[in-house]
């Protein structure tokens, strides 16, 4: 990896040295195993090809300014994914054995840890999968828990800088009562349609309302959404939103910084009264927005000067990753340095 160029690192997949496997079979699991193989080997009539029970998360490996490697947050993760396969009948990875396949996922993998400095971190993933075979709608008796990482830079190639979104109409994510409180990646194939719509217009991604009544506004695309209005940090309450784990760490920092945090129903036309808007996820941690366009009813909501991020979202990102690469005290407990 020495002659990688880490500041145009892009955001998306690289082999690395070796990812963990821990199998659970006769109703426990197994011992976790070590492979170099990026092939998985399943039956075809395995329940995650026909009954989607499949789900999967996401967290980061920073080196800090100190020179260490720290995970963010990884019980936020781990619960997360015991979530996802309780809504969906799998067998949920137990939090010790969700920690221990993080850490060695990282050490067996150290020298893909991108050096401080360049923005660029090593992504962990980590997938759960049915791989029992059912030809009848029933829950596996089998499954694969398994981490894999690759060192990625920032989510959109520009960075923290604002983007344009598109309110989608025509699609729903997730419906209130369905999946979408959890991360399974049928939540992810529905919205594939309206994200290549939107890109094909020029937008970044896009805003879905509530699907019940397409009164409210729900996620930003593959992430949480928020506005800021004066001291407040007002975010959406909904049925069928991911709980994204840097949004609960953004209210609480925002509230550590003295905001008042609102969780609540958010009307599509209070689009109007925020001063700044965004989307936040662990990919891009927070994705300014410059102006948000909805074709179906012809209205325009703009924010800031249309360049640069503004004071809130700037402040509240300069914050959030300095506690991630070790930059600045992290008052919350909330990163684990990793002994590579």
């Amino acid at each position: 990896m020495n002659n990688v160029d880490w500041k145009t690192l892009p955001f998306g997949y690289t082999d690395t040295d070796y990812n963990v496997r821990c199998y659970y079979r006769n109703g426990k699991w197994g011992q976790i195993e070590v492979s170099s193989s990026t092939d998985i080997s399943i039956h075809m009539a395995a329940t995650c090809l026909h009954y989607g029970q499949e789900g999967f998360d996401g967290l980061k490996a920073y080196t800090g300014k100190d020179g260490k490697v720290r995970i963010f947050r990884w019980e936020e993760n781990a619960k997360r994914m015991q979530s996802t396969a309780n809504r969906v009948l799998m067998a949920a990875p137990p939090l010790e054995l969700f920690h221990e396949m993080v850490k060695m996922a990282v050490k067996l993998n150290a020298r893909f840890v991108p050096p401080y400095g360049y923005g660029a971190t090593l992504y962990i993933r980590p997938l759960l999968i049915g791989t029992g075979p059912e030809v009848g709608v029933k829950p596996a008796d089998e499954y694969l828990f398994m981490i894999f990482v690759c060192p990625v830079g920032p989510y959109f190639k520009d960075g923290f800088k604002p983007v344009d979104m598109m309110v989608s109409r025509n699609y729903d994510r997730a419906a209130p009562q369905g999946t979408g409180t959890v991360k399974v990646g049928g939540n992810y194939a529905a919205s594939l349609m309206s994200l290549a719509e939107a890109k094909k217009l020029g937008y970044s991604s896009t805003i879905y309302l509530d699907a019940k009544e397409k009164k409210y506004i729900d996620e930003c695309g593959p992430a949480n959404f928020f506005g800021i209005k004066g001291k407040s940090y007002i975010t959406p309450k909904s049925e069928s939103i991911l709980p994204s784990i840097t949004n609960k760490s953004l209210m609480q920092l925002a509230e550590y910084l003295g905001y008042t945090v609102e969780r609540r129903q958010v009307p599509f036309e209070e689009l109007a009264e925020f001063e700044e808007t965004a989307e936040c996820g662990t990919a891009a941690v927070i994705t300014p927005i410059k102006k948000i366009v909805d074709p179906v009813a012809g209205k325009t909501f703009t924010y800031g000067d249309g360049v640069n991020p503004g004071p809130v979202c700037t402040e509240l990102f300069t914050k959030y990753t300095a506690i991630q690469f070790g930059e600045a005290e992290d008052p919350f407990g909330w990163t684990e340095v990793v002994d590579v």
